[in-house]
């Protein structure tokens, strides 16, 4: 009996939760930098750009950041779009390659992996 009491609240308040936690996740997305041996580098310089004409020019950065030990790098509270991204540590970079995302999923957490060489 307890058990289907539980079951019951479980289900009658998940939408709520769902609705919540749709309201606290912004729209993300997670990049993980590898190199061309498909290793994980850490302390990557990355850029976010909304427009290709931007990215080429290097200019209006929509949001930079630097990969941490796994190599990966968040950026939090993005519009929904295709952003151009470029990836640089010392000598190893993606330039002229026209990285782009697909167009980000609302509030969600995107995924890239993105190599430099």
């Amino acid at each position: 009996m307890k058990k289907l009491f539980v079951l019951s609240i479980l289900v009658l308040c998940f939408p709520a939760f769902s609705t919540v936690f749709a309201q606290i996740i912004k729209t993300q997305i997670q990049i993980t930098v590898r190199n061309d041996l498909g290793n994980t580098v850490e302390g990557a310089t990355v850029k976010l750009f909304e427009t290709e004409q931007d990215y080429n020019e290097e200019k209006n950065v929509a949001a930079e950041g630097v990969t941490d030990a796994k190599g990966v790098v968040r950026f939090k509270e993005l519009k929904a779009i295709s952003y151009y991204i470029m990836a640089e540590k010392d000598e190893q970079n993606n330039f002229g390659g026209g990285e782009v995302t697909g167009k980000l999923e609302e509030k969600k957490i995107n995924k890239v992996t993105l190599v430099i060489q």
